[in-house]
């Protein structure tokens, strides 16, 4: 028996909440789960960070709930697929077991409503400084949670005076040369991975950009995060996918009004 929810979906996808860090956005997430209503729920890869609690353990009370919460999903009935990434690569030893009913998969193909086939994956192997310089992964993850915590107290004063969320790391992210051509490099690599299994399209995070977009007979869909952006993929009942961005959605006056969608996905170019 599903839960009751504002907003109905077939499918939801979120990735890279990174539980365990500052920088998580736990109590927008949990709002968000505790939101909607689907019957499937694929978490696409770092979801608890594992690098960052090596280092030293950060676990408040929303991220514990947030564990609690899709757990009881689970029992529920709701199909929970949890696909590994990097942050949480211990998960990957465990592939193909179930843990609370929460099924462990390397990568996954999901069948939308009208009929099309996508690949579900994390991403992390078609990042080129993983594969081939994973020392600089690390010192780029020690600079990119610094500028995290640089965005928190920003964020801070920013309520402070009446403002909503805005994040300045994805900012600083996208007006960086070399990031813009990183995250280019990556969509392609992605796309091609969906066109050599011969499916319709790839759903995947890692890049903690939230987009869907076409690369020629392929539909790249990345579902964000909920560190910076906030965002999350769902399917609709009839197949359709559509970007979610939850941050605007939580400081809408009303909590009646449909969430934002940023960009539909139908079989068509998006």
């Amino acid at each position: 028996m599903m839960p009751h929810g504002e907003h109905r979906y077939r499918t939801v996808f979120i990735s890279d909440v990174h539980l365990g860090t500052k920088g998580c956005q736990a109590e927008l997430l949990l709002d968000f789960i505790k939101t909607a209503e689907f019957d499937t729920l694929y978490l696409v890869g770092d979801i608890i960070d594992g690098w960052k609690l090596r280092n030293g353990w950060y676990w408040p009370q929303a991220h514990n709930d947030v564990v609690q919460k899709i757990l009881r999903l689970a029992r529920k009935g709701v199909k929970v697929i949890y696909v590994p990434g990097n942050h949480d690569e211990a998960a990957r030893d465990f592939i193909g077991h179930r843990f609370g009913d929460v099924l462990v998969m390397r990568d996954a193909i999901h069948e939308t409503a009208d009929g099309r086939r996508f690949l579900v994956t994390h991403g992390d192997e078609f990042d080129g400084v993983l594969r081939h310089a994973r020392w600089l992964a690390f010192v780029g993850d020690w600079s990119y949670r610094t500028l995290l915590t640089v965005n928190t107290v920003f964020n801070r004063w920013r309520r402070r005076f009446g403002f909503g969320y805005w994040s300045l790391s994805a900012y600083l992210k996208l007006k960086v040369k070399n990031a813009v051509q990183f995250i280019e490099n990556y969509e392609e690599a992605v796309a091609e991975e969906a066109r050599r299994r011969g499916v319709d399209g790839v759903i995947c995070g890692h890049i903690h950009k939230a987009e869907i977009r076409r690369f020629d007979d392929i539909l790249y869909v990345n579902d964000g995060d909920w560190v910076e952006s906030c965002t999350a993929v769902a399917e609709r009942e009839d197949g359709e996918l559509v970007l979610l961005d939850w941050s605007r959605v939580r400081l809408q006056p009303s909590r009646q009004l449909a969430p934002r969608l940023v960009e539909p996905a139908s079989g068509l170019a998006a």
